[in-house]
Formats: C-alpha cells, sequence, structure tokens
C-alpha cells in the first residue's frame, strides 16, 4: 500500500511559499517561511508530522485495545512537534503525545499497557528518529 504526498516550493526561503498536497485531496494547503517560524496562519511540516503521528497513533491504540477485548469511547491525542536549532542546523528532537481516553471497563493498567505499545509500534513512531514522550489520561 502506497500513499502519496507532494510538495511544491517557489522562490527563496524567507520570501518563498509553497503548497503541499495529499493524494486523496483531502489537503491543499500553502506553506512558507512565515508559518513555519513566525505567527502567519498557515501549515507547516512540524504540524502536519503531528497530525500524522497523533492519527496514527489513535487507531493503533484502538488496534490494540480491541486485542484486549476493550472499545474505546474516545481516544483524543495531542502531538507537540519540537523543531530546535543548534550547529548542524535544524531538527526535529522530540514528540510529545497527549492522549486522554474513555474506553469502558478498562483499568489503568491495561490501558498504559495499551497505550505504551501503540507508542512504540505505530508506523509514525518507528519512522520517526526523535524522542517521542506521551502522556496517557484514561477517562472515567
Amino acid at each position: 500500500m502506497d500513499r502519496k504526498a507532494s510538495a511544491r516550493w517557489e522562490g527563496g526561503l524567507k520570501d518563498g511559499q509553497g503548497t503541499v498536497k495529499t493524494e486523496s485531496g483531502v489537503l491543499d494547503a500553502n506553506y512558507s517561511f512565515k508559518k513555519r517560524f513566525e505567527d502567519e496562519k498557515g501549515t507547516n511540516p512540524e504540524e502536519l508530522i503531528g497530525a500524522a503521528h497523533a492519527s496514527c497513533f489513535s487507531m493503533a491504540l484502538s488496534m490494540i485495545l480491541g486485542d484486549k477485548g476493550y472499545t474505546a469511547d474516545s481516544i483524543e491525542t495531542s502531538a507537540s512537534v519540537t523543531l530546535k536549532q543548534d550547529s548542524q542546523g535544524f531538527s526535529i528532537s522530540k514528540i510529545h503525545l497527549d492522549v486522554v481516553a474513555e474506553i469502558d471497563g478498562a483499568d489503568e493498567s491495561s490501558f498504559q499497557e495499551a497505550a505504551e505499545a501503540a507508542k512504540a509500534n505505530c508506523p509514525v513512531s518507528k519512522v520517526l528518529n526523535a524522542d517521542i514522550s506521551m502522556t496517557a489520561k484514561l477517562k472515567g
């Protein structure tokens, strides 16, 4: 299974702009230096990585919970992606997942075990070379 996305950039780093699109057509957005490093509204690569990671993690957690006999009423995941600059340039140094789930009948131990397994094994976690941390909370 292959999924495709594309990006186009025009101009210099600070005065240029780009577009990012997905094959499905769901995403067709502009990005730029100001959207990435300043406060201009729009998307940026780190935000897109965060969205991909949060959604992948939530689906993986749902699968693992299902294997344990649980069905989540809701799993809400947000991802904070940290972009840092050092002498080697810019890098994504860490991602923190904040998870709040509502799961009838689940106990804290089973939930934490499932959340850790999802964090380690969702395909996006596996592809990223960053320190991925998480806070997981079970509602109810």
